[in-house]
């Protein structure tokens, strides 16, 4: 099974819930760029790569976020018969997640280590955007380690923005944790080079540490061009985006503001099928965009 034991959990906000649609998939004339970050089927994918890319391009989707990246493959695939696969169905990717190679430091393709393969690889792939995705235990210890790892992504944004890449961060609930009062998701954002590096706001996330999204938007106008559109159930339980308390259509009004580019709709943990999940909140953002 693959894992992610580095991409995490829980976020809550607003009103509005969406009515959505039958879960079918539609014409060529009726989709939009919708993404999808992959990481939503990762068992899917172990077992049935090719028939799970498929799927996904048949309920609409046009784009993809990749995660698993490892030395020049994604899930077992080189980089050039993963992107046969996708070519063969219509798919994208525009984005994909990385981490700081802090955790596995003899690894090449990080940060850390040779970031120019994973870079070169991006470029392959199409990516306009690499990210890092989440921080070891380790790495956010205290404020010295966000120091730390606030110097790794500017470096690791300098290199990126040599190749025409666009570096981001992507946060989970533990950024807004609090050091000497100050917010460690302030403090990145502070100590990172706006230019060089950008962030791809989770809004399930921000959420789930009690804070507002919109909010993020006019304190740092531009800095958010990657979102990932996930909603929140009553319980504070991943659900499908527009059936849970996340105010989605808020937030889509905002998209010029924030500078959004690509979002990707993604669902940590579906209890049934996945599939018909991914339909619904497809479904239900396509009328927002």
């Amino acid at each position: 099974m693959l894992t992610r034991r580095t991409f995490v959990k829980n976020s809550a906000l607003a009103a509005g819930s969406l009515a959505f649609l039958p879960a079918c998939t539609v014409s060529e004339q009726e989709k939009k760029t919708m993404g999808l970050q992959i990481y939503t089927l990762r068992d899917q994918i172990q077992n049935d790569l090719a028939g799970t890319l498929k799927k996904v391009a048949d309920i609409g989707y046009t784009e993809l976020e990749v995660f698993g990246y490892t030395e020049g493959q994604f899930f077992g695939r080189s980089i050039s018969e993963f992107k046969s696969m996708l070519d063969d169905v219509g798919l994208t990717v525009p984005s994909g997640h990385y981490l700081t190679g802090q955790n596995a430091p003899d690894q090449k393709g990080t940060p850390i280590n040779d970031w120019q393969i994973a870079i070169d690889d991006a470029k392959s792939m199409g990516q306009k955007y690499m990210v890092i995705a989440y921080l070891m235990d380790f790495e956010r210890e205290d404020i010295a380690g966000y120091h730390k790892v606030c110097d790794i992504l500017n470096e690791a944004g300098e290199k990126c923005r040599a190749s025409g890449i666009q570096l981001c961060y992507h946060n989970h609930d533990f950024e807004f944790e609090k050091f000497d009062g100050h917010i460690a998701y302030d403090i990145m954002l502070e100590r990172t080079d706006p230019d060089l590096v950008k962030m791809e706001l989770d809004h399930y996330w921000i959420a789930k540490a009690g804070y507002n999204s919109l909010e993020y938007f006019e304190k740092h106008p531009g800095r958010f061009p990657l979102w990932h559109v996930k909603d929140m159930n009553d319980a504070g339980e991943f659900t499908e985006v527009g059936t849970g308390k996340i105010d989605y259509r808020s937030i889509f009004e905002k998209a010029q503001q924030a500078g959004m580019d690509h979002f990707f709709v993604e669902q940590d943990q579906i209890t049934g099928d996945h599939f018909k999940s991914i339909t619904t909140s497809y479904h239900n953002v396509v009328k927002l965009v």
